[in-house]
């Protein structure tokens, strides 16, 4: 089987035949979880379901769950089994089926579907566990002493939902083991391979430690796809499956690199593959390179790819080849389809990546190498440790490289120093996961969650439940701020981008104000609600009412957006993807794919374009339908949105097409105006527009003409001559700049003479030092260069006095630096007699002061340098 035919029996084996529904892999990307980064295991969608807080849509469910760790990374590449990125075949169950349907579903499954020999398989068990022992015993065939019992089968992590469980391995012969008379399941080595793992979820620890029954038993398995289908491909790793070889495959073609040759090698081809993969998913996903959380982790995989690309002698750009490569493999998978449609996206983004981390590369390098040459003025050869985690960390070097380039110049790094900063960044990035860990979603185990509807035409309902700091409570008093879940609610809920009502809830003992409205990952709506006056409890009935302005501002502004995005595809082109939105009553945001600005001209036409259909006043039709039939009339989905088999449409006839579940007018012409306020750049290939309908754009334009009235006013002229005159005003402010910078030019002349006439001889050099008068540090550097230019050999050392500061500025000739000149520490040391630092070339330095009253003793300091400097 390939890795993806392997997929779709796993899939197929649970829903077909075992009743389970199949859902599709979760987005990488965690929703309404703050304690996870990304999806690290197949169970983390399905968490409020584990801990009964919600009711899954059904007790059995089976998933191929895209996951992503980079706990260590390090290892990927020295090992057979560790990745960034992997996927886990899962089949769960929330109080239905236990161990005896899940042991026997496994061993089926292994034995009659993939054919494993069943004297191959053997089992761990937690030691007190003997019903899974017993379990285990009654399958057809099992080898009744191929059972281990280890102290490590039980399944917890701190206080909640949790349990024994039993993991599946595969004995892959003698020849992969470590030859040890005492290998055995359990071992280090390769032989004994664990492809599967059952968790039994039965207890539920509290606080105190102590271990309560659950009242519905759970199964959580996990079945790393990878790892299977390096057993069915008999493969020795995962990287040689066809899930992974062939990007090594084009990795060693492009290189001249033959895999299997040289180990070091090998490793950097299997990072390669990993993290290729990895980052092509992430984008996938939607998760964009950045400095810090996901986009973080995104981009330090994608540089480690690049060095390693580095280290096999690939000097020129290769990821977007990879990426096509990943695509082949996953291009026919179900579920990978956007794979495939965002391909062309996901080469862009990691192409412009590839280039800005050239750069920073290269300012990496000149980073360690002004280092090593203060290493080298200071007759040292160990480079600080922490200058080192500042090269890994924000350059981007990992130590061994850094390393090897100071054993090129015979130095070498402080390793503890080194070591003693990555633990400390370590604990820093535990903590804040810590500090992250809660969520505040109620248990409703108790509540009739069914039940619950969403009724838009609702003007009274019933508190269900009412929770505060994720706790259950019975009342609210003044002043108090909770979640809020009632029987009928008209209120649309925060989804699709667009912010949930706001409204007012009267009780007979209090008033509410609702601020706004979630959804829970079960789909229960609930409400953000702050008691204003009295008293609010569960049970209380409530009159409702909708805050209607601010409910159809957001309206106009979600329908809006739809034709924003079909008049920048018309305008802009077919390759314009949302990327995230946000729409508020305010304003609407609006994310998309594209690697350059939107000209003006765009821009004007996108705007005319929209406002031409809002002229029109057409009807908005909605409507519902089944998915496939939805994708046929060209509908475009919404970024980060997961849907089920019937969708909700939403058009404007002849002009765009959505699926979305949001709020909109009802005809077009409500939203009365558009107009775009900004467009700018979020990250790699993302752009922004934001906007604004209905009043809020009246009263902007009305704004801008109340400026431009006023500006007419200031330069006493009509307001059509605004421009004209601004432009009158700009050309003689030019004339006057260029006046003042010839002032300047023949000031520096005069000051360049003076200077010169009083150079100075230290030993061979001439050297000519004083203070000049000058604006900014360009303008010192220019005179610097002036003085430079005549002298023709020698040393400049200038130091300047404007506004309360000094700046200072060393030029020296090639002979002079030749000779032992080193401009950067000149200035460093004069720097610190004016309070303040700085630091250069040895050719060319700059510093900064505080002190202006010592910029003599600076001067003074900086000739005795030279003096010693040239000794």
């Amino acid at each position: 089987m390939t890795g993806n035919e392997l997929r779709e029996a796993y899939l197929q084996f649970f829903a077909e035949k075992k009743g389970h529904l199949r859902l599709p892999s979760a987005s990488l990307i965690p929703e309404n979880d703050p304690t996870l980064l990304m999806i690290g295991a197949g169970m983390a969608p399905f968490k409020p379901f584990f801990t009964g807080k919600m009711k899954p849509p059904r007790t059995r469910i089976t998933t191929s769950q895209r996951c992503v760790r980079t706990g260590d990374i390090e290892n990927v590449g020295r090992t057979a089994r560790h990745q960034t990125y992997f996927e886990m075949l899962g089949n769960f169950s929330f109080g239905d089926y236990f161990k005896k349907e899940a042991i026997a579903w496994a061993w089926e499954f292994l034995t009659d579907v993939l054919e494993l020999p069943k004297e191959k398989l053997w089992v761990t068990v937690y030691p007190k566990d003997d019903e899974a022992v017993s379990i285990w015993h009654e399958q057809p065939g099992f080898l009744q002493d191929h059972i281990v019992k280890l102290d490590d089968n039980f399944w917890e992590i701190g206080p909640g939902p949790c349990g024994p469980d039993s993991e599946i391995y595969i004995d892959l012969g003698e020849e992969r083991g470590c030859g040890s008379p005492d290998c055995a399941v359990g071992c280090d080595c390769d032989r004994y391979l664990e492809i599967w793992n059952l968790v039994f979820t039965q207890f539920d620890r509290t606080e105190e430690g102590q271990y309560e029954p659950l009242e519905h038993k759970n199964i959580d398995t996990g079945c790393g796809l990878e790892r299977l289908a390096s057993v069915i491909q008999n493969k020795k790793t995962n990287f040689e499956t066809d899930l992974l070889f062939p990007i090594i495959e084009y990795t060693s073609k492009i290189s001249g690199v033959v895999y299997g040759e040289n180990a070091e090698k090998d490793i950097s081809l299997k990072v390669i593959a990993d993290h290729t993969r990895s980052m092509a998913i992430m984008i996938m996903d939607g998760i964009m390179p950045s400095n810090e959380g996901r986009g973080y982790v995104l981009r330090r995989i994608l540089r480690r790819a690049v060095r390693h690309g580095r280290i096999l002698g690939i000097h020129d750009k290769f990821l977007e080849g990879a990426v096509e490569t990943v695509v082949g493999i996953y291009g026919n998978a179900s579920d990978f389809e956007e794979l495939v449609d965002k391909k062309e996206y996901i080469k862009k983004v990691i192409s412009l990546e590839e280039d800005r981390f050239a750069a920073t590369l290269a300012q990496g390098m000149e980073l360690l190498t002004a280092h090593m040459d203060d290493l080298r003025c200071e007759g040292k050869n160990i480079l600080a440790g922490e200058i080192g985690f500042k090269l890994y960390d924000t350059y981007g070097f990992p130590w061994e490289v850094t390393n090897e380039i100071l054993h090129e110049n015979g130095m070498e790094l402080d390793k503890i120093a080194f070591d003693r900063a990555m633990n400390e960044q370590r604990e820093r990035a535990r903590a804040a996961r810590q500090e992250n860990q809660r969520v505040a979603v109620p248990d409703l185990s108790g509540i009739d969650t069914v039940n619950l509807h969403v009724d838009s035409n609702a003007e009274e309902s019933t508190v269900v439940a009412i929770w505060k700091d994720g706790a259950l409570v019975e009342e609210l008093h003044d002043g108090e701020e909770a979640g809020i879940i009632l029987k009928e609610t008209p209120f649309y809920a925060e989804g699709g981008g667009q912010v949930g009502d706001e409204g007012l809830l009267q009780s007979e003992l209090g008033r509410i104000h609702v601020s706004n409205a979630k959804k829970l990952p079960d789909g229960t709506v609930y409400h953000i609600g702050y008691i204003e006056e009295g008293i609010l409890r569960v049970h209380d009935r409530v009159s409702i009412k909708i805050d209607a302005a601010k409910k159809l501002s957001s309206a106009r502004n979600h329908t809006a957006t739809h034709l924003l995005q079909a008049a920048l595809k018309h305008v802009v082109g077919a390759q314009v993807n949302q990327a995230g939105s946000l729409v508020t009553p305010e304003r609407l945001r609006f994310d998309f794919s594209n690697f350059e600005p939107v000209t003006p001209l765009q821009l004007e036409e996108v705007e005319r374009m929209v406002n031409e259909q809002i002229l029109m006043a057409k009807s908005v039709v909605i409507s519902q339908m089944e998915l496939a039939k939805a994708k046929e009339m060209g509908a475009m989905a919404l970024f980060g949105e997961k849907y089920g088999d019937v969708v909700r449409v939403v058009s404007v006839p002849d002009f765009s097409i959505e699926l979305c579940g949001g709020s909109h007018v009802n005809n077009i012409g409500e939203i009365g105006i558009f107009k775009i306020i900004s467009e700018t750049g979020i990250a790699s290939g993302v752009r922004r527009i934001e906007a604004l309908t209905g009043k809020a754009a009246l009263d902007y334009m009305n704004g801008k003409a109340a400026t431009l009235a006023a500006a007419a006013q200031i330069l006493k002229c009509r307001d059509d001559e605004v421009s004209e005159h601004i432009e009158a005003a700009l050309a003689e402010n030019k004339k006057m700049k260029c006046e003042l910078s010839s002032f300047a030019k023949e000031r520096a002349l005069g000051d360049v003479d003076v200077l010169l006439s009083s150079k100075k001889q230290i030993g061979d050099i001439a050297v000519s030092i004083g203070v000049v008068e000058a604006n900014d540090m360009d303008e010192i550097r220019k005179i610097a260069d002036m003085m430079l230019d005549r002298l023709v050999d020698g040393v400049v050392i200038l130091a300047a006095n404007h506004e309360g500061k000094v700046n200072l500025v060393a030029k020296a000739s090639a002979n002079a630096v030749a000779k032992g000149i080193h401009a950067g520490n000149i200035v460093k040391a004069a720097a610190k007699i004016v309070g303040g630092g700085g630091g250069g070339r040895k050719e060319m330095a700059q510093a900064g002061g505080k002190d202006p009253s010592k910029m003599s003793d600076a001067l003074r300091e900086a000739e005795k340098m030279i003096a010693e400097q040239i000794a």
